[in-house]
């Protein structure tokens, strides 16, 4: 029982730490998008 937890703890650590790796990437996306959104306004001026 007590391996069981173990491999279910070390399991769980490896999907949150590949969670915030994902959630990271789609900030920098989020972030490129706003900053062609904002040349695009200064082009338009």
């Amino acid at each position: 029982m007590k391996k069981l937890s173990l491999a279910l703890a070390a399991l769980l650590s490896v999907a949150v730490v590949s969670g915030c790796n994902t959630i990271q990437g789609v900030g920098k996306d989020v972030e490129r998008a706003g900053e062609k959104v904002q040349d695009a306004a200064q082009k338009n001026k």
